[in-house]
């Protein structure tokens, strides 16, 4: 079944998502995670932040997806990074609302201020710091040797070799754990009505 998956386009990942395969987003997620992780942790130079806002940026897809809100034009990688690109620019907005810093008349354009940058209201921005928070619960509940995959594969950028043989285990059950992990995330997620909050 995973190998018809990865001959399928995006588009037709993103259908099949939609309809219920969680499979499919699953396929995706390990076509685009590595190079997200890495656009995102480019511009805000932060590992921490960097994984913050890698988990609003896969809450955020999989709830447009499961809302039936994604406008497909044929360039799924490129909208990920728009979204992770807007979620870099609310953090910044907020990190400086928060230091309450103005503008002096000298300074150039305040691009963290232009609301045309933006396609989020404050709102969004509200229900996205609640899924984060919601989603590192899930991670947080997870059975330890599938939070420990999880953790290795999505923060870490560990190949399931690598992570293979740091925990002592064979490449089939590293990719099981991952498995299980997501499963078990979505699962949780359902029963708590998280997808559907945003």
């Amino acid at each position: 079944m995973q190998q018809i998956l990865t001959k399928l386009t995006d588009k037709e990942l993103v259908m099949a998502y939609a309809n219920g395969d969680n499979s499919a987003f699953d396929t995706l997620l390990g076509r685009y995670e590595k190079s997200l992780f890495n656009y995102i942790l480019t511009i805000v130079k932060d590992e921490d932040l960097a994984n913050d806002i890698f988990q609003e940026t896969f809450v955020k897809a999989i709830t447009v997806i499961r809302q039936g809100r994604y406008e497909d034009n044929g360039r799924f990688g490129a909208w990920l990074n728009r979204v992770a690109h807007n979620k870099i620019i609310d953090h910044f907005r907020r990190a400086k609302a928060e230091n309450t810093v103005s503008n002096d008349a000298d300074e150039e354009i305040d691009l963290l201020n232009d609301r045309s940058l933006c396609e989020e209201s404050i709102e969004d921005v509200m229900v996205s710091g609640q899924l984060t928070r919601d989603l590192q619960r899930l991670v947080a509940e997870l059975p330890d040797v599938q939070r420990q995959v999880l953790m290795m594969r999505i923060y870490r950028d560990m190949s399931f070799k690598e992570i293979a043989e740091e925990t002592g285990v064979s490449i089939n059950t590293a990719l099981g754990r991952m498995r299980y992990a997501l499963r078990n995330m979505r699962r949780m997620a359902e029963e708590n009505q998280i997808l559907e909050s945003a």
